[in-house]
């Protein structure tokens, strides 16, 4: 063990179509029952059952009048997180102002447990441009993650007033859009982020930041926002990180990372002491991509060295985790290629699954985020698709199925 330093609709044929009515139709076969061949060292697979679902409404959420200050819709959406009154928060990237390079688009709006519209918190804060992952905690005061500002902004889930920030983002009168990416080979500094991702507590209250795109580690502070350290590093190796995308804390206060590119599940204690790793892999059938996320890489990928290719379009690669606050003995995993969504027991048991990609209700597009209000009921956060979907499962009814 080793001790860290705590400092789609499937697709068919007829893809693609001349306009003109003379025109040959031209096809690009899919091979739409191939199984997946999976890269070494994750060739061995977990046989789970799919779990059933209710139809998804496409019209759950009731969207307001127009607004003057901002467009009444829910664009790209980063994240979604509901509170113990199951009123859910939807971190969209809308709203946008500003030039291509130097925007801001950011939104937070609340709805009930009915799907009504109540409110949109923060407009115009400065610590929101990016917005990447949005959490409610225990006492349902509401956490923005932002990728853009380098921020993360705690408010009062009642009033809607700024009660913390943690990080701190560029002057504004800073030069925004530089030539390459120079903050990957800066030195990761105390007290700030690089593009993070995600938060979550542990049962003293203190806080996890998965910090991120560029640091590659995990910061903790105490409850009152002080800085206590971080673990991690960019690699492959226990402990190492490519793209911290996603961090949850677990029933044993075992802290849960989406090590995204590397294709896994890193779990540490709260001193940052790896723990194990989970690799998820249940097989799939191929189904037709969604934007630049394709099929997985075929081959023998052995991650010995950081200049591998990243694995996140490999099956059950985690972008997102959630625990349902009603069996903290479970997670939620969820991946972008195929678009499905994990129960996972802490020994990394995959106990069952639902969904694939495409654009149909109840289809998913780029799984970015996920809430889970208790072990029945989910929504997706789908960054291409433009929407949040509520779905109620039925575990209980899950079957072995072929795929």
């Amino acid at each position: 063990m080793k001790k860290a330093l705590l400092t789609a609709a499937v697709a068919t044929v007829g893809l693609f179509a001349s306009m003109t009515s003379t025109a040959q139709i031209y096809t690009r076969p899919i091979n739409d029952f191939a199984d997946i061949k999976y890269p070494a060292p994750f060739d061995k697979p977990q046989i789970a059952p799919e779990i059933p679902f209710d139809p998804v409404d496409p019209n759950w959420f009731k969207m307001p009048p127009a607004q003057i200050n901002w467009n009444v819709d829910f664009g790209e959406v980063a994240a979604v997180a509901t509170n113990s009154k199951g009123h859910v928060f939807v971190l969209n990237r809308n709203d946008a102002n500003g030039n291509v390079h130097g925007a801001s688009a950011t939104q937070i709006l609340e709805f009930d447990d009915k799907g009504n519209y109540v409110r949109e918190i923060g407009h115009g804060q400065y610590s929101l441009a990016y917005g990447h992952g949005i959490r409610a905690d225990k006492d349902d005061n509401i956490w923005v993650v932002d990728k853009g500002t380098n921020m993360v902004t705690k408010f009062n889930g009642v009033t809607g007033k700024v009660m913390m920030v943690l990080g701190r983002r560029d002057e504004t009168n800073a030069p925004y859009w530089l030539e390459g990416r120079p903050d990957l080979d800066r030195p990761a500094r105390e007290g700030f982020f690089a593009e993070p991702t995600d938060v979550a507590w542990d049962s003293k209250g203190n806080i996890y930041v998965s910090d991120g795109y560029v640091n590659s580690r995990v910061a903790k502070f105490d409850p009152d926002g002080h800085w206590i350290g971080t673990w991690g590093k960019r690699g492959v190796g226990p402990g190492e990180f490519r793209t911290p995308h996603a961090v949850q804390v677990d029933a044993d206060d075992h802290i849960w990372v989406a090590d995204r590119s590397n294709g896994r599940i890193q779990i540490f204690d709260t001193g940052g002491r790896f723990l194990r790793e989970i690799i998820l892999n249940v097989p799939t059938r191929k189904y037709q991509p969604l934007l630049s996320h394709q099929y997985p890489p075929t081959g023998d990928t052995t991650l010995k060295d950081a200049a591998q290719p990243g694995l996140e379009p490999r099956p059950g690669s985690p972008y997102v985790l959630c625990s349902p606050p009603d069996n903290r003995k479970i997670m939620f995993v969820g991946d972008i290629y195929p678009g499905r969504i994990y129960k996972v027991d802490l020994s990394g048991k995959v106990l069952g699954y639902f969904g694939h990609v495409g654009k149909r209700a109840g289809d998913t597009g780029s799984l970015h985020g996920l809430a889970c209000p208790n072990e029945t009921t989910l929504y997706t956060a789908e960054f291409i698709n433009d929407r949040v979907q509520r779905f109620v499962i039925h575990p209980e009814k899950a079957k072995i199925t072929h795929n």
